[in-house]
């Protein structure tokens, strides 16, 4: 497996020098104070990527006002209380993305987020107390437990919550199959597995998080 350096350098080489790359890294940096963020907010966040998959984001951000309203602000006690009926007249409301099964998963992720605050007080808690060197396990648990929170929906929503977790876009795939950690995007449990492994070293190689490298990995073959 490649150090981490080695990925760092091609990165530099490929964008023009250190400077340079540094400077593509620093809007990333930012790390959010987790036990700070509103349950509300996670389940607005949730949502938000939920309807964003398999869609064109510019027309969930255009009608983000009407979910907010069709949703109660996303208060998560009032979410979790949706009735079928509720559900079903949603379903017609144009103001929102109009897709039942989107629709429904409001209601589960409000119940989900309800089970998480009884054990830990907060999903921000419950996502600050999460190991650091197990995000994959994370992801997994989001794909298990939430509504249609698995694969590239639950990480994105992960990452625009805060949390220090990598994406897998093409090229963060490309520079991992170049570094020999797997051979085609991970999605078995062994090259998951590998995968967080090697994300782990290299943090403790660079002292860099998550989302930095999994950047540097992007910018090294992109």
């Amino acid at each position: 497996m490649q150090h981490s350096d080695d990925i760092y350098a091609r990165a530099a080489a490929r964008k023009g020098g250190e400077h340079e790359l540094e400077q593509l890294l620093a809007p990333i940096r930012d790390t959010t104070d987790l036990r700070t963020v509103s349950d509300a907010d996670v389940l607005a966040e949730m949502t938000a990527c939920v309807f964003r998959a398999g869609f064109v984001w510019r027309v969930i951000t255009a009608k983000w006002s009407g979910f907010q309203s069709a949703f109660h602000d996303f208060d998560v006690t009032r979410c979790a209380m949706l009735s079928d009926e509720e559900i079903e007249e949603l379903a017609g409301n144009t103001d929102i993305v109009r897709h039942g099964t989107k629709i429904a998963s409001v209601r589960a992720n409000a119940l989900f987020i309800l089970d998480i605050r009884a054990e830990h007080g907060s999903f921000g808690a419950f996502m600050a107390d999460w190991p650091d060197s197990d995000f994959v396990g994370l992801w997994l648990y989001l794909k298990k437990h939430g509504s249609r929170l698995g694969g590239q929906t639950g990480r994105y929503c992960l990452r625009f919550l805060g949390y220090d977790t990598p994406l897998l876009s093409r090229d963060v795939v490309a520079a991992l199959i170049g570094a020999g950690v797997v051979d085609k995007e991970p999605t078995s449990k062994r090259d998951l597995t590998a995968m967080q492994d090697a994300f782990n070293t290299w943090r403790e190689q660079s002292d860099r998080s998550a989302r930095e490298i999994s950047r540097l990995l992007a910018l090294s073959v992109g």
